[in-house]
C-alpha cells in the first residue's frame, strides 16, 4: 500500500481501489475526491446548464434540498427508502448516484454493517461540502464525478440506488447505462424521480429549464435496454420508483 492512499481517509481509501483510472495524486483537500477539479475538461460528457439545476447546486439549494428531503422521508411515504429491497451484503458496497447532502448515503452505509462501505458521488461543490460536513465516516465517502460517466469500474457496487436527481442529469439514459456497468451480476438498482405522467411528452416540448421530465415508462425502458429484469414500476402521485435486477 502506498502512502497516497495511507493518507486518505478509510472511505477513500478504499473507493481509490475501485476507479477504473485512480488519480496518482488524489485531491481530498475538500473531505471528498475530486475527480473533476473546478470544472470537468471531458466535452463530450453533456452539462446541464439550466435554471433549476444552477439553484440545487448553490449553497442555498443545498441547505433547501437537505431540509425538504429529510421532511419528505418522515412525513411522505413515496420518499421511503426502499433498503430491504435493496438487500446490500454484510460488508458489501453500495453506491448513491446524485447524493446531495449525503444522508441516503449514510442510510446505505447502516444497511451494509460494520464491515461495508457507501459511497456518494454528485458534481455540486455545495451538496458536497454539506455531505462531508454531516455523514463523511470510516464507511462512508463522497466523490466529485459526473453520473453520466462514473469513475468506478465495471462490477465492482453489489446496489445503486438515486433519488430525485436523475431528472438533473443531462442525459439521463446515459447516467442509468453506467448505473448498470458498475453494478454486479445480481446487484439491484432503485431510481426515484417525479414524474407527470403522460403529460410528459407536453413539458417536454418546452424550453428546457434544466430538468428532464420522465413519462411512466421511459426509465423502465432503458433499464430493460442495459439488461435489468424484475424492473418495477410505482408511481406515488408525482413521483416514481423503478427497480430492477442487473441481469
Amino acid at each position: 500500500m502506498t502512502d497516497v492512499h495511507v493518507s486518505l481517509p478509510p472511505a477513500l481509501r478504499r473507493a481509490l481501489d475501485l476507479l477504473a483510472d485512480p488519480p496518482t495524486d488524489p485531491d481530498v483537500s475538500k473531505g471528498y475526491l475530486d475527480l473533476l477539479g473546478a470544472a470537468s475538461a471531458d466535452d463530450a460528457v453533456p452539462k446541464n446548464t439550466g435554471p433549476i439545476q444552477a439553484a440545487w447546486a448553490s449553497p442555498i439549494g443545498s441547505m433547501l434540498y437537505d431540509n425538504a428531503q429529510a421532511l419528505s422521508r418522515r412525513l411522505i411515504s413515496a420518499w421511503a427508502l426502499p433498503l430491504e429491497w435493496l438487500n446490500i451484503p454484510q460488508g458489501g458496497v453500495a453506491l448513491d448516484v446524485g447524493s446531495g447532502p449525503g444522508n441516503v448515503t449514510a442510510s446505505l452505509a447502516r444497511a451494509a454493517g460494520p464491515e461495508g462501505l457507501a459511497l456518494g458521488v454528485d458534481i455540486s461543490e455545495p451538496m458536497l461540502a454539506r455531505a462531508v460536513r454531516n455523514e463523511a465516516g470510516p464507511q462512508v465517502g463522497f466523490i466529485k464525478a459526473d453520473a453520466q460517466r462514473l469513475p468506478l469500474r465495471d462490477n465492482t457496487v453489489d446496489a445503486v440506488i438515486s433519488t430525485a436527481v436523475l431528472q438533473l442529469v443531462p442525459n439521463p439514459a446515459a447516467a442509468l447505462a453506467e448505473m448498470a456497468r458498475v453494478l454486479r451480476p445480481g446487484g439491484r438498482l432503485a431510481i426515484m424521480v417525479p414524474t407527470v405522467g403522460r403529460a410528459a411528452r407536453f413539458w417536454q416540448k418546452l424550453p428546457n429549464v434544466g430538468a428532464h421530465v420522465f413519462d411512466d415508462d421511459e426509465i423502465a425502458d432503458v433499464l430493460e435496454s442495459n439488461g435489468f429484469a424484475s424492473v418495477r414500476v410505482k408511481n406515488y402521485g408525482t413521483f416514481q420508483w423503478v427497480r430492477g435486477r442487473n441481469g
